[in-house]
């Protein structure tokens, strides 16, 4: 029976890792909710969400950094 117990406790390999999933899935659904809210010239806003799309962890980022500035003001 002493082989039986179960160990809940997590490292912090393990929590890194959650924290790491979590951000990939999280930065794609904020970027494309922010691309399709707001207005860009020209194709732009297609540009963006095929970036956000098709590179799901360095095209949020890129979108954050390069691509938000450049939105229209309404």
């Amino acid at each position: 029976m002493r082989g039986l117990s179960i160990s809940l406790s997590i490292g912090i390999i393990q929590l890194i890792l959650v924290f790491i999933v979590l951000i990939s899935l999280l930065l794609p659904v904020l970027a494309l909710i922010s691309i399709l809210k707001n207005d860009f010239k020209d194709n732009d806003k297609i540009i963006w969400v095929l970036v956000a799309l098709f590179l799901p962890f360095f095209g949020p980022i890129l979108y954050f950094i390069i691509g938000r500035p450049k939105r229209l003001k309404k």
